[in-house]
């Protein structure tokens, strides 16, 4: 599973290729960043302030494949000069169809 802000789409394009990770699936999704609770308690409008265009993308693939994705979004990481990194979390299934 693999998030970021939106203006990196492309770049993690290139990135899921060159790990060989042809399918996954992706979606839009609102990002957050330390959003204090007294802000969003006192006004329901809140929760759309301060939004991140990112994307959630997800791929179920195998540990060598994830391995080699880990290892290029940390390098491509390195490269960044902003606060907001790529994150990527591997889950295990423990039960699929």
């Amino acid at each position: 599973m693999v998030t970021a802000v939106e203006e990196y789409h492309n770049d993690i394009m290139k990135i899921f290729k060159e790990a060989d990770i042809q399918n996954f699936s992706e979606s839009g999704i609102d990002g957050y960043k330390n959003v204090p609770a007294v802000l969003t308690g006192s006004n329901w409008f809140a929760a759309n302030k301060g939004a991140t265009d990112s994307i959630l993308l997800f791929s179920f693939n195998t540990e060598e494949k994830i391995n080699k994705l880990f290892d290029l979004i940390k390098e491509y990481n390195s490269t960044l000069e902003t606060n907001n990194p790529v994150r990527a979390i591997m889950l295990p299934i423990e039960r699929h169809i």
